[in-house]
């Protein structure tokens, strides 16, 4: 592994190195010191007088690999409420723990956290570790990363994984660093071998392909998993489920960020939520022609939703687009209108309960994923369906 060198008999400590790095990661106290935010981008090597600057190869220490056992998952939780995707979490641990023979364990992080407590050991968790401490209330980067630091370093897990939202994107990494281990952020496919490494597929140059990852020297092994992409967990409440409270030590509580007030974000409609979508792609010609898109939604009580084209194009909202670049999507039916089913779109709406396509081309990739496909222009289709829809919801009407 490379990393920069410094020659400290030869730095004079002038400083020029530390002006020019762009990363801001050096920092003179006594003596040059490099961060961990040093990108190897090489300008501090080039503008050093002294020449007192390197890349120099060396090796990471390997984890003992022995030691480490388990599933661990982050209960992430918002003013006392848990996150849709840590059921989903739980739900994917208990099935790694099951395929290696451990246990699944969650953390949970807050204050007055009771009733989640409760809430969490109807699942089939096998330990909940409780931070309770009213300087974890809300969500801040310090002491939250202290809590997950000391409990890893304590129980050791094999596996840590935790939601991709806004607080475990910005969690995650500050603990993979701490911990000294791997991160694959935002998987959307994860799975175990029976040697227990973690089998972490993620989208990578631009969601053109799916990458595979594992972690084989180092624990615990680390991932970030999208919302929306794994099956929730069942309850079972007559699972056993041990709750252990630990404490944390009052100055890893502190913290630099503190909260002056919490105004909370209006509620928004979101296709995250809905039971059923009809999404319109490039077979769209212009932007008025999604009334049509919006009459069919109307009627089956669903929401509109698109892919990125239309989104550049101007003619929707990015709240709106499905795939990796928007929002993954696992509604009770899907609809694609005039959507090829390219990779990026077709990893956002996968997991849907029913799909169905409507393509001119009956070679579009989209109708490998569908349950039901129909190849025709979407300009006839939808105007025709939108029409039977309403014969049939007004003889439903006259019928009561």
């Amino acid at each position: 592994m490379s990393y920069l060198g410094v020659n400290h008999d030869k730095c004079i400590l002038c400083g020029v190195c530390v002006d020019s790095c762009p990363f801001g990661a050096l920092k003179i106290t006594g003596k040059l010191e490099v961060l961990d935010s040093c990108r190897l981008c090489k300008v501090c090597i080039k503008v050093c007088p002294e020449k007192a600057l390197s890349v120099a190869e060396g090796s990471l220490t390997k984890s003992d690999l022995s030691s480490y056992r388990n599933v661990l998952v982050f209960a992430e939780q918002r003013d006392g409420e848990l996150a849709g995707v840590v059921f989903e979490l739980i739900g994917k641990g208990r099935e790694l723990a099951d395929k290696l023979g451990e246990q699944l364990n969650v953390v949970l992080l807050g204050h007055k956290t009771e009733s989640m407590v409760e809430q969490l050991s109807k699942y089939p968790v096998d330990s909940i570790f409780v931070y309770d401490h009213q300087e974890l209330t809300y969500y801040r980067p310090q002491p939250y990363a202290s809590a997950l630091e000391d409990l890893i370093s304590h129980i050791k897990p094999s596996i840590f994984l935790i939601g991709a939202t806004h607080v475990g994107r910005s969690l995650a990494p500050r603990i993979a660093t701490r911990l000294r281990t791997g991160l694959t952020a935002d998987c959307t496919v994860i799975d175990v071998k029976p040697n227990g490494e973690l089998v972490q597929i993620r989208p990578a140059f631009g969601g053109n392909v799916m990458a595979q990852i594992v972690t084989p020297n180092h624990r615990p092994q680390f991932a970030t998993v999208r919302p929306k992409v794994m099956q929730a967990a069942e309850l079972a409440p007559s699972h056993p489920t041990q709750v252990i409270y630990r404490e944390l030590e009052p100055e890893k509580l502190l913290s630099n960020i503190s909260f002056l007030s919490i105004e909370p974000k209006p509620k928004e409609t979101s296709i995250t939520e809905a039971d059923i979508l009809i999404c319109v792609g490039r077979g769209l010609r212009k932007a008025e022609d999604l009334a049509i898109v919006e009459e069919l939604a109307e009627k089956l009580g669903g929401m509109v939703a698109v892919t990125r084209p239309l989104v550049e194009a101007g003619w929707a909202p990015q709240t709106r687009q499905v795939g990796l670049s928007g929002r993954t999507v696992r509604p009770k039916l899907f609809i694609a209108c005039g959507v090829s089913g390219a990779i990026q779109m077709v990893a956002g709406m996968s997991g849907s309960e029913y799909i169905i396509a409507i393509n001119k081309d009956k070679n579009a990739p989209i109708f490998e994923v569908a349950h039901l496909g129909l190849v025709g222009d979407m300009y006839e289709i939808l105007p025709a369906l939108v029409e039977e829809l309403g014969r049939t919801l007004t003889k439903s009407k006259e019928s009561r």
